[in-house]
C-alpha cells in the first residue's frame, strides 16, 4: 500500500528538481552561451542617455519622431512585465473605441496628410511589446516627422527605405521597420 505513495513522492520530486531547478539554469546556461546580447536584455542606449531594451518597444509620442505600434500591455505602454494583448475581439466597442481614438490622434498630429492610416498604426500587437511597424506605417508618417523636423520629406522617406528589413531569409513574415533604429538614424542625421 506504501510503495506507490512513496513512488509518486519521490517521482514528484525528482520531476520538481529536473523541471524546476536543472532544467531553467541549463536553458539560461545555454542562453548566456550562445546569445548573451539577447540574454542580456539586448540593450542598447539613446544618445548616449537612456537604456532601453532593442527588442521591445519604445513609447515615441513626439511629432519629430517615428511612433511605434500602440501597445495594449497594462499599467503603461510597452511593460514587459505586463506582455499581453487587448484580448478585445473585432466587434468588441471597446476595441472600435480604442481604434476610433488612435485615428483621431493620428489625423490631429497631421492634419494635412491624407493618406490611408495603415492598420498597425491603430491596432495593438499580440505581445503589446512589438518594435517594428510596416514599412507603410513609416512612410504614412514621414510627413510629419519632416515638417517637426525641418527637413525635407525626400530625405526622410529615404532613411525609411533604407531601413526596410526583408522577410526572415526570404520568406518568413513581412517586411518590417524597427523604430527605434529609425529613430537613432533620424537623431543622428542632425
Amino acid at each position: 500500500m506504501w510503495q506507490p505513495i512513496r513512488t509518486a513522492i519521490l517521482l514528484f520530486v525528482v520531476m520538481t528538481l529536473l523541471i524546476g531547478i536543472v532544467y531553467p539554469f541549463a536553458v539560461t546556461g545555454l542562453a548566456q552561451l550562445l546569445f548573451p546580447w539577447q540574454a542580456g536584455g539586448s540593450l542598447v542606449k539613446i544618445n548616449g542617455g537612456k537604456t532601453v531594451a532593442e527588442l521591445v518597444g519604445q513609447p515615441f509620442s513626439e511629432p519629430g519622431y517615428f511612433w511605434g505600434r500602440p501597445s495594449a500591455t497594462s499599467s503603461g505602454a510597452y511593460n514587459g512585465a505586463a506582455s499581453m494583448g487587448s484580448n478585445l475581439g473585432p466587434t468588441n466597442p471597446a476595441l472600435k473605441e480604442a481604434v476610433r481614438r488612435r485615428i483621431i490622434a493620428l489625423l490631429t498630429a497631421d492634419r494635412e496628410n491624407r493618406q490611408l492610416i495603415p492598420v498597425d498604426l491603430v491596432t495593438a500587437s499580440g505581445s503589446g511589446l512589438d518594435p517594428h511597424i510596416s514599412p507603410a506605417a513609416a512612410l504614412y508618417q514621414v510627413p510629419r516627422v519632416a515638417k517637426a523636423r525641418g527637413i525635407d520629406s525626400r530625405k526622410i522617406e529615404a532613411l525609411v527605405r533604407i531601413n526596410i528589413r526583408d522577410r526572415q531569409f526570404g520568406i518568413f513574415g513581412e517586411p518590417t521597420v524597427h523604430v527605434l533604429h529609425l529613430n537613432m538614424a533620424l537623431d543622428a542625421m542632425r
